[in-house]
Formats: C-alpha cells, sequence, structure tokens
C-alpha cells in the first residue's frame, strides 16, 4: 500500500531540503564552528596552578602570601571568596555529614565564624571544534566534536588570615570526542514531524 504525498507538503520539503543544501554548500570553504572556554588566571596551564598551589603551606602562609602566589579575589580574576556558611555548605552538603567528620583544623576555623574564610579558584581552558564533514554537521546526520584543554581546582581555608586547609582537584590533560549520528538528519528534529508533515501523516 503506497502512501499519497501532499502535493504542498512534498514542496515545502524540498525547499526545505534545498535551502538547507544551500546552506551547507556556502560553508564548504568555511571551518565547523570552535569554541573557547578561559578561566582568566596568572597560569598559563595545569603545572604551573599546581605548582603555585604546592607552595602554599599550612599553618604559615598568610594571605599577603596568598596574594603574591595568586591567590587572591583582589587582583587575580576569578578567585572566589566564601564566607563560613559557604564553607559549610562545601564541606556539609547533605545531613549524612556531620561536623565531627570534617578536618580538625576546617572545625577549628568554622568556631570562629567571620575570622574563618576561604578563597576558591578554578582556572583552566577548555576548547571544543566540530571536526568531519561540513555537509553531514550541518544537516545533522552526524556532528563530531573535539574537547581539548585543562582545568586547576582548588580550595584554601584561611583562619584569621592563615592557610590552614586545603584541596585540589583537576584534569591536568583533556582529550575527549564526542559523536552524535541522527540517521533522518533534519527530518529527525522535532520528533519527526517534518517527516510526518511531508508524508501527509
Amino acid at each position: 500500500m503506497f502512501v499519497s504525498i501532499n502535493k504542498v507538503s512534498l514542496r515545502r520539503l524540498f525547499s526545505y531540503m534545498l535551502m538547507v543544501s544551500f546552506l551547507g554548500l556556502m560553508a564548504c570553504g568555511s571551518p565547523l564552528p570552535r569554541t573557547e572556554e578561559v578561566t582568566k588566571s596568572p597560569w598559563k596551564g595545569f603545572q604551573q596552578a599546581k605548582s603555585a598551589y604546592e607552595k602554599v603551606i599550612l599553618n604559615q602562609t598568610t594571605v599577603e602570601e596568598l596574594r603574591q602566589l595568586g591567590f587572591d579575589p583582589y587582583s587575580t580574576p576569578n578567585v572566589k571568596i566564601l564566607s563560613y556558611l559557604d564553607i559549610l555548605q562545601k564541606f556539609m552538603p547533605t545531613n549524612s555529614i556531620k561536623l565531627e567528620h570534617l578536618p580538625l583544623s576546617v572545625r577549628n576555623c568554622l568556631a570562629k565564624k567571620e575570622a574563618c574564610i576561604a578563597y576558591e579558584a578554578h582556572p583552566g581552558v577548555i576548547k571544543r571544534k566540530r571536526v568531519g564533514s561540513v555537509f553531514n554537521d550541518l544537516l545533522g546526520f552526524k556532528r563530531k566534536t573535539i574537547e581539548t584543554g585543562w582545568r586547576f581546582d582548588a580550595l584554601i581555608v584561611l583562619d584569621n588570615g592563615v592557610a590552614v586547609y586545603k584541596i585540589w582537584s583537576g584534569v591536568p590533560f583533556m582529550d575527549s570526542e564526542k559523536s552524535r549520528k541522527n540517521p533522518l538528519g533534519p527530518l529527525q528534529g522535532s520528533g519527526g514531524s517534518l517527516a510526518r508533515e511531508a508524508l501527509g501523516l
């Protein structure tokens, strides 16, 4: 049994495909979209950020020394100041974590309330670029994205201006690939509504 195709819907589908194909051909001479997410900081890479972090000595490094290392919200971009309430939320995100579970230095600091703050930094660079066939990418048949870069996360707790606790995490080398395939290309968008309309369903 053949499905009769509505002529108006077919013409609309043909026009849509022609327009998308034209845009795809126009874009063949230019690269696929690229994005770059940069959290500004004085460090050019993961190792530089980690080296600065390792120079922070607990119960000795002061706010002024942190400033010289690059951990200063007043002179370094994107370094956040956390209040003692923010620190509580960081260390105790759920009710299952009790105060006695926290490191002793953090507990002593929190007991002083306003005298207890923390510096939080997230320097890094993440680059994303789409690779592969321009035609397949723009029509949505297949999209492949390469993600590269690095990220360093540091938290330094200060008790009366002296570092008493620190912790770090991060990704020294980021290199991942994400692929997405749509066998029907532009017809697969919106749940295939365009295809159903073209077939008069």
